[in-house]
């Protein structure tokens, strides 16, 4: 039966296929346990930083911080582009790096420039093939992303923005809904808006106090901003890197249960061919007897 050793091949190879991918399913899991945690843990250091920057920016309104200027003239734009280093993740990096590319189609159209800093090695690629100006990249940052590994980069698009030589700064990654939806967004991080830095009825009334700056006032709120906006940054690598486990923990799932219905579908083929031959066996074993006792 060499029809019946083929298919009983292709069932044990999908069948390792299915314990390849049970293991990174219950892998993804535990890891997604881990990056939902890491990521709630810091949003609160953000929501903090950003009241006492807003306090700070009220409490010296004849100051006004360069990096939320408007109006600059070079037409160009910076884009922070977060994405996973691995894929076998489903769709999250393709839906994200769809939205980039929208975005940077409608500023090539207005006729500005681009520039661009990508986090992980699937954006790091995209961008090299369209052909995108990399200016500075973060790649393997591992299971747990590091703030130093990411001061750089960013770096790079503050100091671009602070010099006049970008309009605007976006910021795109996959904001993390739950464990079966993530949303890729691409949000402007700079100039940043007031909406950004506006305070409840409550916040304003937590803090009444005038304020004495050292050394003065405008390095005070520019260096808050700065760990502001890094804090952002490190919110959206936590967010995607918690939207890449779950998507992958999805994505196993799904073919862990694809597996096991193609090998169900292949051990009907293979009953079968195996009935088949076996009826074509006996009805050959009759016909003989039938001839030689006629």
């Amino acid at each position: 039966m060499a029809v019946g050793k083929e298919i009983r091949g292709k069932i044990k190879s999908v069948e390792n296929t299915k314990k390849i991918t049970k293991a990174m399913e219950m892998v993804a899991a535990s890891k997604m346990r881990k990056a939902q945690e890491r990521m709630r843990s810091a949003r609160p250091y953000a929501d903090k930083i950003r009241n006492i920057t807003a306090h700070l920016s009220e409490a010296n309104p004849e100051y006004r911080s360069p990096y939320m200027r408007t109006g600059g003239t070079s037409r160009a734009v910076g884009f922070i582009v977060v994405t996973t280093d691995k894929g076998l993740c489903g769709g999250l990096n393709t839906n994200v790096l769809r939205a980039v590319t929208t975005k940077m189609k409608e500023v090539q159209s207005a006729g500005g420039t681009i520039q661009a800093v990508a986090i992980g090695n699937k954006g790091l690629g995209f961008l090299n093939r369209i052909g995108a100006s990399v200016v500075s990249q973060a790649v393997q940052l591992g299971d747990a992303p590091q703030l130093e590994k990411l001061i750089g980069p960013v770096k790079t698009m503050l100091d671009a923005f602070v010099a006049g030589k970008l309009d605007a700064v976006y910021l795109c990654f996959t904001r993390f809904i739950n464990t079966m939806k993530q949303e890729p967004l691409v949000e402007q991080l700079l100039p940043l808006s007031s909406a950004r830095l506006e305070q409840t009825a409550a916040e304003k009334k937590a803090y009444g106090w005038d304020y004495l700056y050292e050394p003065d006032a405008a390095t005070v709120i520019d260096e808050l901003l700065t760990r502001y906006i890094e804090a952002l940054v490190y919110q959206a690598v936590a967010e995607n890197m918690a939207s890449e486990q779950s998507a992958r923990m999805v994505a196993m799932k799904a073919a862990t249960d694809n597996a096991g219905t193609l090998i169900g579908e292949l051990k009907l083929v293979y009953n079968k061919t195996r009935q088949a031959a076996i009826t074509k066996e006996l009805s050959e074993i009759v016909g003989g007897a039938a001839a030689i006792s006629g």
